[in-house]
């Protein structure tokens, strides 16, 4: 700010007090401090700024003041060459007094700013300033308000004057954008802040009410709790703010507010008699027991708070600025009296009230009206009303601060010059802060170390009180029950709670410890598992509601799937992936299945064993050895499914068992379909005509069985390039993560149409081939076969889809469905011939393999064939002459009649006429 400006501002404030000097405590010397302190308290008259009651504190930390400057002008290592002088203000415990009363040091510093320079007196004198007898001010101490602190910090900040408080907590202050000239040896607010929230945290409470005093210093400070009380699910139930101006109908509403709500814990951030006014008013409405009061510094360890109001005030837990008792500011204060102490105009009322009595004046014969004079012997001493305040070592500090920066300043402008040289005054306010100021550290009075952070904040260390009866069992008296230096160390179990002891339950401290507690809470804490449903215009009460079992607690208040395939932990914090499930082959639905395959493959095996080993026995060449090996071969592709369908889901399972359900089952019923249709196609074409049958050769029929295989093969190569095999997961609960491959049961079964399809043409031409002759007698085996298998697949299908909802069931199902299909194969088949083959190898001869029936007379006596040419027919014979086809075809055409049967001869020329290497059917019945 220029000097125009600067002037300007001094000039125009200046009317408001012209003609007005401002009282104080003056003392020169070649440095003056100035300082602000709040003597008396503020008038409830809005008319006045000054109450005509004296602010004990206040006075004490004037006194400090002077105490601390008159032991640093008389220290011979400390400013050995420069006297400190003071000029102290009365604040009235108002901000906007406070202000016009600094305007005293403005004028007091004008000359820094050469101001005087531009003036003159009419005899050419230069001007002196009327008010001014200490000399421009160095620097402030004070406000103690924080409220006051701010106005004056922001008018000093433009004339360079630096000012150290030792009581302003307020965190803005801590802002060097605003106040970039201010300091303060105590902490701000926000440590303050952080100290109750711990103890309110430490009492397991979670919903409270604040009250603050209006102004930088109760806002700041509950704003501060608020925001950190929230981190720590910490709910304000009301929050109140007091009148600067509050009157006791102010303080009623305000304690009948609080009731509203369920909250009886109650933060106040407030001013002394802000906390008394609440007092006195909770104690006129009843309610003595009814609050658990937790206080800043505001209240601290005050007596004039909690005078007349013991009762209320029981169990109230209070926070001070950690202060050590100056015990040689006692013996200061007790050495004191209005005689000897006359440079503090305001000593003489505050003996007064203390005392109770009047010290006689030399021209005083008798005192006033309602007073009497002390006794010689009377002073601070044995008095019970002086106590000295916890922010006296604090005003000591910052006097001593200014002085050893003082010191520092000339040591490095001037170290050989005797008092203040040209050079210091010359040195900015801002320069001396920044340089000096901030960078003072010392040990006072109390051995407490004094240092600056760069917010020119004092160190944090506080101190926790209880107000509670005292051990002697009279009275009452505020008891250390802790400490705070950065964390709380503060034990619960020696608080004394003011409440009845019914309102007292049992709580669970985190460290473990078991206390009985008041309790503060809208709603108890939800169980583990059950979020907070907020009930509708509240923040700080809720119902509980339970997660469903596949939800996790996002938060406190929200539910959150875990998704598909993960499950939540116990506590529901997280989820975890659940475990995949896959048919385990130890599990009881494999192992039946895997009796079922590996007995039928043991049986499978035995069967081809016996057949190959007699392979040139005329049974086993009747019954068609190539095609008998490719069914087997089937029937054993189908029992090995079952092994290929429990295996553990992969890219190489999933691709065999697409191709081999369907391959065996080709396998099986295309060698079936290839049998009957050569049987159905013989007979037929007998009937119609002369010409030899195309296709019946072995190799014929095998081509065609693997023709028929092919199609199965080759669609199912189609479907693996549509539909590429592979794993996928399946979810048929919240909890089952179940491993497949990614053949869902509709695609399956139409995988097996073309199976169905042959089934069932299979049992047609079974039904077809059920009456030829009895020497033809597997298609009666093949026909048994067929009505088994379709059985058995109409019961699978609705069972297969009707157990979807277990896997472990459905391939179980799905195993033992193939393997009876193989195993009704198997039996119906091969059975009768390993029972010839095995236990009656004797009928394993030719002739008993053309079953024969008996000769009826009309047969006897009209021979259709002789027997002498049926014998003569060779059994490796290819073609049948023109005689023998007519005599077929007459054969065939008599069957239907049933007064005419075939003799031995001719069935045997029938048996021939359809034999080629071996190939033929064993039982006969009636051609349809």
């Amino acid at each position: 700010m220029n000097k125009c400006s600067g002037l300007l501002v001094v000039l125009l404030t200046a009317r408001v007090i012209k003609g007005n000097v401002p009282g104080g405590a003056r003392v020169a010397g070649d440095v003056v401090l100035g300082g602000l302190f709040p003597v008396h308290e503020k008038s409830e008259n809005t008319d006045q700024s000054c109450g005509e009651k004296l602010y004990n504190r206040g006075l004490q930390r004037m006194e400090a003041m002077l105490y601390a400057v008159d032991k640093i002008n008389s220290d011979q290592t400390l400013l050995p060459d420069i006297s400190l002088g003071v000029n102290i203000l009365d604040t009235c415990s108002r901000d906007t007094y406070a202000l016009n009363q600094s305007l005293e040091f403005i004028r007091s510093s004008l000359n820094n700013l050469d101001v005087a320079s531009e003036f003159e007196c009419a005899r050419g004198e230069k001007p002196r300033y009327k008010f001014n007898s200490t000399g421009p001010v160095l620097g402030v101490v004070g406000g103690s308000y924080s409220s006051v602190s701010l106005q004056v910090a922001n008018l000093l900040r433009l004339f360079r004057i630096p000012q150290i408080s030792p009581a302003s907590t307020a965190k803005a202050l801590s802002d060097k954008t605003r106040f970039e000239l201010f300091a303060r040896t105590v902490p701000p607010d926000t440590f303050q802040a952080l100290a109750l929230v711990d103890i309110v945290n430490l009492f397991n409470w979670t919903y409270v009410s604040t009250i603050a005093s209006e102004g930088s210093y109760g806002e700041s400070g509950i704003e501060v709790f608020q925001f950190e009380a929230s981190k720590r699910n910490i709910c304000i139930a009301v929050q109140e703010k007091v009148p600067s101006r509050a009157d006791e109908g102010k303080f009623k509403d305000i304690i009948t507010n609080l009731l509203v709500k369920s909250a009886r814990a109650i933060i106040l951030f407030t001013r002394a008699d802000d906390a008394r006014g609440l007092l006195a008013a909770a104690q006129a409405l009843g309610h003595e027991d009814t609050f658990y009061w937790i206080a800043s510094d505001g209240w601290g360890k005050q007596q004039q708070v909690i005078a007349d109001l013991e009762e209320v005030a029981a169990g109230a837990i209070t926070v001070e600025l950690e202060s050590k008792k100056i015990e040689d500011f006692d013996e200061y204060m007790f050495g004191l009296n209005p005689e000897n102490n006359t440079r503090n105009p305001w000593f003489r009322d505050y003996w007064q009230k203390l005392t109770g009595c009047m010290h006689r004046n030399s021209s005083q014969e008798r005192a006033p009206s309602g007073t009497r004079f002390c006794d010689k012997d009377v002073s601070l001493r044995n008095n019970n009303a002086y106590e000295q305040d916890s922010k006296v070592q604090f005003v000591i500090d910052a006097v001593y601060a200014f002085a050893y920066a003082l010191q520092k300043l000339k040591h490095d402008l001037c170290p050989n010059s005797v008092g203040i040289c040209d050079q210091m005054k010359a040195v900015d306010g801002g320069t001396f802060y920044k340089n000096y100021l901030l960078k003072t550290s010392f040990t006072d009075m109390a051995d407490s170390f004094v240092k600056f952070d760069e917010h020119g904040d004092g160190l944090a260390r506080y101190t926790i009180y209880n107000y509670q009866k005292n051990t002697r069992g009279s009275g009452y008296d505020y008891k250390v029950i802790g400490k705070w230096n950065e964390k709380l160390l503060m034990n619960a179990s020696d608080v004394v709670w003011g409440v009845d002891p019914n309102k007292l339950i049992l709580n669970q401290l985190e460290d473990g410890q078991t206390i009985y507690l008041p309790k503060s809470r809208c709603s108890e804490p939800c169980s583990q598992g059950a979020v907070k449903k907020m009930t509708e215009g509240e923040t700080c009460c809720w119902v509980c509601n339970d997660c469903l079992a596949y939800e996790y607690m996002e938060d406190e208040y929200t539910c959150t799937d875990c998704g598909v395939g993960r499950w939540p932990n116990h506590n529901k914090s997280s989820c975890f992936d659940i475990e995949i499930q896959y048919m385990s082959w130890s599990s009881v639905f494999a192992i039946l299945p895997i009796c079922l395959s590996s007995l039928g493959i043991v049986l499978t095996l035995i069967t081809i064993i016996v057949l190959v080993r007699n392979r040139d026995t005329p049974l086993v060449r009747a019954s068609g050895r190539e095609l008998s090996y490719v069914l087997l071969t089937g029937i054993l592709l189908c029992f090995i499914n079952t092994f290929l369908l429990l295996a553990k889901p992969g890219i190489a399972s999933c691709i065999l068992q697409r191709f081999g359900v369907g391959l065996g089952f080709a396998v099986v019923y295309g060698a079936l379909l290839t049998k009957t249709n050569r049987i159905f196609r013989i007979f037929r074409l007998a009937s119609m005509s002369a010409a030899r049958p195309n296709f019946v050769s072995p190799r014929s029929q095998l081509f065609i069985t693997f023709s028929i295989v092919g199609v199965q093969i080759f669609a199912t190569i189609i479907w693996c390039i549509v539909h590429n095999p592979d794993i996928r997961y399946d979810y048929p609960t919240r909890d089952q993560v179940i491993l497949k491959c990614n053949i869902n049961d509709s695609a399956f079964v139409i995988s097996q149409v073309y199976s169905m399809i042959l089934i069932t043409v299979c049992t047609i031409y079974a039904v077809k081939t059920r009456k030829v002759p009895e020497n033809f007698n597997e298609a009666k085996f093949i026909g048994f076969t067929m009505y088994t298998t379709c059985i058995i697949w109409l019961a699978f299908v609705p069972l297969y889809f009707g157990t979807g909802n277990s896997y472990e069931i459905q391939i179980t199902t799905l195993c033992i469905t193939i393997s009876l299909s193989a195993y009704v194969t198997l039996i119906c088949l091969y059975s009768p011939k390993l029972y010839i083959i095995i236990l009656h190898p004797e009928k394993n001869v030719r002739k008993l393999t053309m079953n024969t029936v008996k000769k009826p007379n009309l047969a006897s006596a009209m021979p259709l064939i002789p027997a002498a040419n049926a014998a003569t027919t060779s059994s490796n014979q290819e073609t049948l002459g023109p005689v023998e086809l007519v005599k077929l075809r007459h054969l065939v055409s008599i069957q239907d009649s049933p007064s005419k049967s075939v003799t031995t001869e001719t069935s045997e020329i029938l048996n021939e006429a359809v034999t080629e290497d071996g190939f033929s059917c064993e039982k006969s019945s009636k051609m349809l």
